[in-house]
């Protein structure tokens, strides 16, 4: 693994909780991204399963999801070769880290966390102490790993803020140890809309099956979906102001085929909608079918998956233990001989 060489790459760091497959928008938004990363930076990926204990979920089910979100991330193109990828409580270290990061947190800067708001108010039955302090084991997780970059939206600006407010106290308190991680700004991805309210993002919690395109939908699935896709009465596939449904599929298409607007208007002139989403439909089925069929070929593969992880837990506990005894050594924990 090149993380454990001299290696002069900055190190990104994400983790995934396992809680649905991505969608279509997942994919065009930053998931098509994470292979290209690869090649630039040493990729750190997480599936953050210590995390996911914050709301209930069928121990059996949550077990599946872990090992198929493990799956997933490799069969869009992450290569366990050139990025760690691990599963977050295989690594002990981070639930140590964990509790040293409770203690260095202010409940004042805890309260002040939106996440905790909004999660509080879907989950009204279960407002435990871990949906509280979570954003501390989150900055146990990136402070490990001494990462120079967090890819963030605008639901975890807050949290690497805090990640970094936590990092200067710990460093002024007991000496430096942390790196002070910056967030990770991709170029733009496609920013991808319901496909029955275009208005609104598209999103896994959506009720409405028809809203959203899952990655491992069949091709069959996929062209009922854009087919019931909601556009307009004008019938003409160009991008303006007002046309939300034809909108969207433009953008999606656009993103797949890297044609422009322009490009996308002059091939649909004088065709009605119905060619535009079955071209849509058949390229979305075509782009994800490599992921569909590496996810599947994967999964029949336990033996493959379980070595995968037992080798990404093996490297991301020799990497973060290097940093956790340090700061166990700073804040006077006896170490054991």
């Amino acid at each position: 693994m090149a993380e454990e060489a001299k290696d002069t790459k900055k190190i990104i760091l994400s983790g995934i909780q396992p809680t649905g497959v991505f969608t279509l928008g997942n994919y065009l938004g930053a998931v098509k991204s994470w292979k290209d990363l690869q090649e630039e930076y040493l990729c750190y990926y997480f599936i953050a399963d210590l995390h996911s204990l914050t709301i209930h979920i069928d121990p059996a089910k949550r077990r599946a999801q872990t090992r198929e979100a493990f799956a997933l991330l490799l069969a869009c193109g992450i290569d366990p070769e050139k990025s760690l990828v691990f599963v977050q409580s295989h690594n002990k270290c981070h639930a140590e880290m964990g509790w040293i990061m409770d203690c260095c947190s202010q409940f004042g800067e805890l309260s002040r966390m939106t996440q905790f708001k909004d999660k509080s108010a879907k989950h009204p039955d279960n407002i435990n102490a871990g949906l509280f302090t979570y954003p501390a084991l989150m900055a146990g997780d990136i402070l490990l790993y001494q990462a120079d970059y967090v890819p963030v939206g605008a639901d975890q600006t807050q949290h690497l803020e805090f990640t970094r407010d936590v990092a200067t106290r710990f460093n002024h308190t007991y000496g430096e140890v942390f790196k002070l991680p910056e967030g990770y700004f991709p170029k733009a991805g496609a920013r991808v809309m319901s496909l029955q309210d275009p208005t609104s993002k598209m999103s896994k919690s959506d009720t409405n099956p028809k809203a959203t395109i899952s990655i491992l939908d069949d091709e069959k699935t996929i062209l009922k979906k854009f087919k019931s896709a909601v556009t307009d009465s004008e019938a003409e596939v160009c991008y303006r102001e007002g046309k939300d449904g034809i909108n969207n599929l433009m953008t999606i298409y656009a993103a797949i085929t890297h044609k422009t607007m322009e490009d996308i208007t002059r091939e649909f002139a004088g065709k009605g909608y119905g060619d535009f989403k079955t071209a849509v439909g058949e390229a979305v089925a075509e782009e994800l079918r490599p992921i569909r069929e590496r996810f599947a070929a994967l999964m029949e593969d336990r033996a493959y998956l379980d070595e995968e992880m037992k080798k990404g837990a093996e490297r991301a506990a020799k990497i973060a233990s290097k940093t956790l005894t340090k700061v166990k050594k700073r804040v006077g924990l006896l170490l054991e001989k």
